[in-house]
Order: structure tokens, then sequence, then C-alpha cells
């Protein structure tokens, strides 16, 4: 009998089925905004954006000729001059008054409610300051007791369109091709600190001579670059008529840019003309 112990048989091990891996828990999926939350957000966007930052206007008339024609378009920057009521859509009085309030300069364009109604976009150049002494005489801006200076320049031509007539026969001219334009005195006025632009001169109007006017503090007095087609400081304020000193906390904002400008002759069922109305050459005009 043979008592050697036979050999274990090796042991062989059963390969273990693969353990399921725990699921990641599943991401909670963003529920999309309905269209009238959607709404509501891009009107909130767009409110914040017309009353802190930028805001835009059109020109519907020509009381700021030569810089500014009837259907030009244009942004004004809200923030210079700080923000009051005014700066809000439909001026809502959620500002009681005008917070991080600027001084503007003279010669800056300006948008701004006109009294006395307070509810109607005006805009004008400011030409007279707190403390400043305002008067015409003989057609000519008196500061402070000083004539600012006014030079004679080329006339300034306007073609005649759907937006633009002359003011009288006396300033109409037919080109020697056959367009209509007008043909008005041009002049460059320098204010005091060396701010220039281009104003109007259509012969003497009662408005050319006017009594001084102290601007007291928190006021304004605004007038039309185009002098004899302006109702503005000169005269006093009535609905639809003069606007008088213009309290400061009635500004909207300063003209930055003309982003578009048409004559007036597009329609809006001949798409072609709403390039043949542009004026071209008046797009991106700063101030």
């Amino acid at each position: 009998m043979n008592d050697t112990p036979e050999p274990a048989s090796p042991t062989v091990e059963q390969p273990t089925a693969p353990q399921p891996i725990p699921a990641a828990p599943a991401k909670k999926q963003k529920k999309e905004d309905s269209f009238p939350v959607f709404l509501v957000k891009l009107v909130l966007i767009v409110a914040i954006f017309r009353s802190f930052f930028f805001s835009p206007f059109n020109i519907p008339s020509e009381s700021m000729l030569p810089r500014l024609e009837n259907g030009d378009y244009l942004l004004a920057a809200k923030w210079p001059y700080g923000f009051s009521k005014y700066s809000l859509p439909f001026s809502v009085p959620l500002l009681p008054k005008r917070i991080f309030a600027g001084q503007p300069n003279r010669g800056d364009v300006v948008i701004f409610k006109a009294p006395p109604g307070n509810d109607v976009d005006y805009i004008k150049r400011v030409i007279g300051v707190p403390g400043d002494t305002v008067q015409m005489i003989g057609g000519v801006l008196h500061l402070n007791g000083k004539a600012v200076p006014k030079v004679k320049i080329a006339d300034f031509v306007i073609r005649v369109s759907a937006n633009t007539e002359c003011i009288s026969p006396d300033f109409a001219v037919t080109e020697a091709d056959g367009t209509q334009t007008c043909h008005y005195p041009q002049f460059q006025e320098t204010l005091p600190g060396g701010k220039t632009y281009n104003v109007l001169d259509l012969g003497y109007r009662p408005q050319d001579d006017t009594p001084p006017v102290v601007v007291p503090a928190g006021k304004l007095f605004l007038m039309g670059d185009n002098r004899d087609n302006s109702m503005d400081s000169r005269f006093p304020a009535i609905e639809g008529g003069g606007i008088g000193l213009v309290p400061q906390d009635n500004l909207v904002g300063r003209a930055t840019i003309v982003m578009w400008s048409t004559d007036g002759s597009a329609n809006w069922f001949l798409p072609w003309t709403w390039f043949t109305a542009l004026r071209w050459n008046r797009i991106g005009g700063l101030f």
C-alpha cells in the first residue's frame, strides 16, 4: 500500500461577474422659460439699456439745421448728466430727484423734456450755464457781455425732399442738373472754451435782439442752431412754443452719433426705396 499522498488538484477560481457601476444621479433638466417670461426679461433688459446707457431719438424738425436734419435718427448717451425720472421710459416717477448729476458744457447738444409740460422730447444746444448772462444783439450772441465770434462761411445747401422744403422762396435754388435745393446763409460760432459749430442766420427777426438773461442755478439757456427757425430759451415757456430756461432735471441725454438718416421718400411697400431714401453721408456723424 502506497501511503504517498497524491498531489492536490489546483483550485480553479471562477471568474466573478462584473459589479454594476452605480448610475450617476440624473442631472436636473433646466427648465426653459415660457415665452411670456422671455418677453418680460427682454422688456426689462431694453428698459435698463434705454434708461441708463443709450436711447434712440429722431429729429422731426429743422430747428437744429445745419447740424441735424429732419429725418435724422441719433443715439443719446444717458449717463453724462445723471438720471432722473425723465431718464426712465414714460417718465415713471421712480427717482424723486436727479442722481449722479453731471454739469453740461456750453456747446453740448442735449435732449430734454420741454417745459412747461415736461412731456415732449426736444433737442437744442447748450448756450448758457448757471451764472452766465445771455443776450442777442443784432443777431449776434453775447455771453457775459462779450460777443461770441461769428464768421460767415459758405452757404448751407440742402436738397428739397419729402422731409425738407425751403423756408421761403428767397432761399430756393434750381441747380444745373435740375435738382431743387435750399441755400441758407451759414456762420461759424466759437463759444468760450473753444467749442465751434455752425448756425444759420436767415435775416433779421425779432428774436435777434433780446434783453440780457442771467441763468440761475439748476437751469440752462438752450438755443437751436437754426437761429431764425427755433422756439427756444429766447421765448417764454408756452406749450408748443418757447421753452424758457430749462431745469437741468429735465435733461434726458447728450447726443452722440447719427445712426440713420432718411429724406422721407421711402415707401414701406417698395423695399428698394428704403435704400434710395437713405442719406448715407450723414450716418456716423459725431457730436
